[in-house]
């Protein structure tokens, strides 16, 4: 990523939600609608009970992708394929806390890729699970419903949890994503708590398709709305 950076409220659609038979022409579809990133879920069926997409389907979707490839990697362990990633074009790479036992280690790794760190944390795991390695990292990733499969309810819970990283975070330049459950009824109350990138697969995908893809916009919108509308009414 090479724009500046800056809190305004990004909308990565997930892909985990897209037609995987025209994946490429998805891509397309929900930049050419106004989403700001593009967010890849990999699964391994092991750190998680799913299993999605690899280095080289990342490599093959990368000329798709002319904004950010968010690649959010649920696999444990991590370490072994970061150059693999790194290698398939991914301007984003989050790791679990929870899926390596050298977080600062495995943080400089990516870094020394030239990729932008990433960490996310599972709906049980504490915010002081990314205390010490804040000043390394570009994002920390909240989980908002148990991660492994789309289009599941949204916890409340970690609504409290954006929050208290947001004060955590204070001025560092560290973006907060969430993803599990985001849609319009749900992104008031995590950009009011502090986040600003928001994770939406099903929310954005649902009613649309590389033939109408007006209805991947319609749905972006009307997630920006609530945001702002939750943030006039702050």
């Amino acid at each position: 990523m090479t724009a500046a950076f800056d809190r305004r409220v990004k909308i990565a659609p997930s892909i985990l939600s897209a037609d995987f038979a025209t994946l490429g022409a998805e891509c397309r579809a929900i930049e050419e609608q106004g989403c700001d990133w593009v967010h890849v879920d990999v699964m391994d069926g092991h750190f998680v009970p799913n299993l999605t997409i690899g280095p080289a389907v990342c490599a093959a979707l990368r000329p798709h992708i002319r904004t950010v490839m968010d690649v959010h990697l649920m696999i444990a362990p991590p370490e072994p394929l970061i150059d693999a990633f790194a290698d398939a074009g991914a301007d984003m790479l989050t790791v679990h806390a929870e899926a390596t036992d050298h977080l600062d280690r495995l943080a400089a790794r990516i870094r020394e890729r030239g990729v932008k760190v990433g960490v996310a944390l599972n709906p049980a795991t504490p915010e002081d699970a990314v205390r010490y390695v804040l000043d390394k990292i570009d994002m920390v990733l909240v989980m908002s419903v148990n991660p492994g499969f789309g289009g599941q309810s949204f916890l409340a819970s970690q609504v409290d949890k954006i929050a208290r990283l947001r004060a955590m975070i204070g001025d560092r330049p560290v973006h907060i994503q969430v993803d599990g459950g985001i849609s319009a009824k749900t992104a008031g109350q995590v950009v009011a708590a502090g986040a600003d990138v928001l994770v939406a697969g099903s929310a954005v995908f649902r009613g649309g398709s590389v033939d109408q893809p007006a209805v991947y916009g319609d749905n972006m919108r009307a997630i920006r709305a609530a945001c702002e509308a939750q943030a006039g009414a702050a």
